[in-house]
């Protein structure tokens, strides 16, 4: 037996025995579209702190799940599913939304990038602001937009105050915009600031994450009304999920 398919096999039977528990699946169910801290998830789920812990440690043990401690307030860290760990295993729970909206601080990469890949991916409008919007974009988001054939050339910076309405879907896609949004509904995505970093891997990292997300996310976000492929135009964005049923 070949030595590199018996570790995958291997690998796949520890994510398979992972799942094989109603509580670590429903926390993988929930980190399927948002990520979310320990405190918060544990207690949705009605699960106390140390058995939590346990659930936790065998999904991270097996590939399934990472933590990582937040931009904004340090004291706090988020759960989040790896990407790639469960191709083609998740759910696909249905969203109804007018809108969805990126968010992050300024409004000047993450946010920006996350909405252009939206377009591409699905019939729902999309629209990026920031809770700081920074002047304009940053040359690196711009950049590694280009390299993979999206163009922020003439995107701009917006505050949130100034775009969100009642009924979006919010997406923040860093920490600090996370924690600073209160009690407003959303999901949040644990992104590592590139600009911080301020490499082109760093940006390279981002943009794969923030395209892994969205892609997992399109197919679960319909138009109000919509329920099935069926009922949209028939155009399609270009390079849309051929999955998606929305």
């Amino acid at each position: 037996m070949n030595a590199d398919w018996s570790e995958t096999v291997a690998a796949r039977a520890r994510v398979h025995a992972a799942l094989g528990d109603p509580a670590r699946l429903s926390i993988v169910d929930r980190l399927a579209l948002s990520d979310a801290s320990p405190g918060e998830l544990g207690q949705e789920l009605g699960l106390p702190t140390n058995l939590f812990a346990h659930h936790v440690k065998i999904l991270h043990e097996a590939g399934v799940v990472e933590r990582g401690r937040s931009e904004g307030d340090r004291r706090r860290t988020y759960l989040r599913l790896l990407p790639g760990s469960l191709d083609g295993l998740l759910p696909t729970p249905l969203r109804q939304a007018p809108r969805v909206v990126f968010v992050c601080t300024h409004n000047s990469a993450r946010s920006q990038l996350a909405a252009a890949l939206w377009q591409q991916r699905s019939h729902v409008p999309v629209t990026s602001a920031g809770t700081v919007p920074a002047q304009r974009i940053n040359p690196r988001a711009a950049e590694v937009a280009r390299r993979h054939g999206l163009n922020l050339d003439t995107a701009t910076t917006t505050h949130l105050r100034d775009v969100l309405q009642p009924d979006d879907l919010v997406v923040a896609v860093c920490d600090s915009a996370h924690e600073q949004l209160g009690d407003r509904e959303r999901l949040h995505w644990s992104i590592p600031d590139p600009v911080s970093a301020g490499t082109d891997a760093a940006f390279e990292r981002a943009f794969t994450d923030i395209t892994s997300r969205v892609d997992r996310l399109a197919p679960a976000v319909c138009p109000p009304g919509v329920s099935h492929a069926r009922d949209l135009p028939t155009h399609r964005p270009e390079r849309g999920p051929a999955n998606s049923p929305c």
